[in-house]
């Protein structure tokens, strides 16, 4: 055997078990592994995950901070608006230079699939040709989506429908659409009715910006839910953000819902941009301006957690952590007791595996043997802590690596160490 992970601790359970590795596939998980190991590594009782899956990102727009200039309002009008300064100034090089740096990042935390919006508002492509390269290039330790997302809008910008097209000639995998910034009701209705179909012709999965506002006349994932239903194209859509969600009255959010499931949409929320973006308009109370996780969880719903930006002109800060999302949304989503906690795991990990389409994924026995170890003795610990990832395995093999941080207080002058543990 090339490797056993002794001791390694599962979400649900108060034992441990050995992990047992060869040929990059998991061919034994039991409480204790008799059989030696080529390489062993004692996890300590640690915290062991399938690894995590970011569902949304534009990693196009990665490490942009203040380029041209900082988002002083704070709004999502105002990051479009710097977002398309910036634009006119990429390369392919210069998207290729920050999206390695930001998928480096994602590797550190855990991360190994992800899909990113990538804006084709643009003739040029130059960043869709980036990142299909660089899907390319990463395809040993991550496996990337890309969404071709009409930034400006299909209708609303100059030949979007023919970018969209062209687009998912050139390489892009999933269909984009962003129907609440285009200019009327109309052409949002259009946009979605236009994305759906571009998805099903082609065969491909479809993920689109939907509700991005604070507006609860904003109500295009109603027509979403239909247009899948009407094309039987149920568990292949996603619809993120839908912060309207928020505002929307519960009459009609509950009956909204009702349609979600039946159209078995896959929903994706984003707590770090939203719960700076939203609200900029209200006085007091301020909304918190996320969908409505918690009923649609407790409904059955696919719904995921992801970062969405990576110091952006959309959010300043970020650092391509689907836990620092999750543990945010603990407060803001109001996910504070023990099983929404646990939940919220499956948020970040195998709900967002489902929408992406994952096969071959889970701890088990026959499966290609990728995992995350955190360096935390349990799910909630490793939550409260947003703690640092151990260990990553990749096809069996480590990809990510971090030493145990040591903190020491000196008192009376006796040191003793501090581990932030019950």
């Amino acid at each position: 055997m090339e490797l056993i992970l002794r001791n390694a601790r599962f979400k649900d359970s108060l034992e441990l078990f050995d992990i047992g590795i060869d040929d990059g596939k998991f061919i034994s998980i039991k409480k204790n592994i008799p059989e030696k190991g080529d390489e062993e590594i004692d996890l300590g009782g640690r915290f062991v995950s399938p690894p995590l899956v970011e569902l949304h990102v534009h990693l196009d727009a990665a490490l942009t901070v203040g380029e041209p200039r900082y988002n002083l309002g704070g709004s999502l009008l105002e990051g479009i608006d710097i977002w398309s300064e910036r634009k006119k100034i990429l390369t392919k090089e210069d998207v290729k230079n920050r999206v390695r740096k930001a998928l480096k990042w994602e590797l550190a935390n855990g991360v190994t699939r992800v899909r990113t919006h990538v804006d084709i508002c643009d003739p040029t492509f130059n960043a869709l040709n980036a990142l299909i390269e660089i899907k390319e290039e990463f395809k040993e330790y991550i496996d990337i989506q890309i969404v071709a997302f009409p930034q400006e809008g299909i209708f609303s910008f100059p030949d979007g429908e023919e970018l969209m097209r062209k687009a998912m000639e050139k390489g892009a995998d999933v269909v984009g659409g962003i129907p609440h910034y285009e200019w009327t009701r109309e052409d949002g209705v259009k946009d979605v009715i236009f994305a759906v179909a571009l998805g099903k012709e082609l065969g491909k999965m479809i993920d689109l910006h939907i509700d991005e506002t604070d507006d609860d006349h904003s109500r295009f994932i109603e027509v979403l839910a239909a247009e899948t239903i009407k094309n039987n194209y149920e568990g292949k859509v996603t619809a993120s953000h839908t912060t309207a969600m928020h505002s929307y009255n519960n009459a009609y959010a509950f009956k909204l819902l009702s349609w979600i499931k039946k159209a078995n949409l896959n929903m994706v929320t984003n707590p770090l941009d939203n719960s700076v973006l939203q609200a900029r308009f209200d006085a007091y109370p301020k909304r918190r301006g996320h969908t409505r996780v918690k009923e649609m969880d407790e409904m059955g719903i696919n719904v995921s957690i992801a970062d969405d930006s990576i110091m952006d002109p959309w959010y300043p800060l970020g650092l391509g952590d689907p836990l620092q999302a999750a543990f945010v949304f603990v407060h803001y989503g109001q996910m504070s007791g023990y099983n929404e906690m646990m939940r919220l795991i499956e948020m970040i990990t195998t709900n967002p595996a489902k929408a992406f389409g994952a096969t071959d994924y889970g701890i088990k026995v026959g499966n290609t043997a990728d995992l995350v170890v955190f360096d935390a003795p349990t799910a909630i610990d490793a939550i409260r802590l947003v703690a640092k990832r151990y260990l990553v395995i990749k096809n069996g093999k480590a990809i990510t690596q971090t030493k145990p941080y040591e903190t020491n207080i000196i008192l009376n002058g006796k040191k003793e160490q501090i581990n932030f543990i019950k």
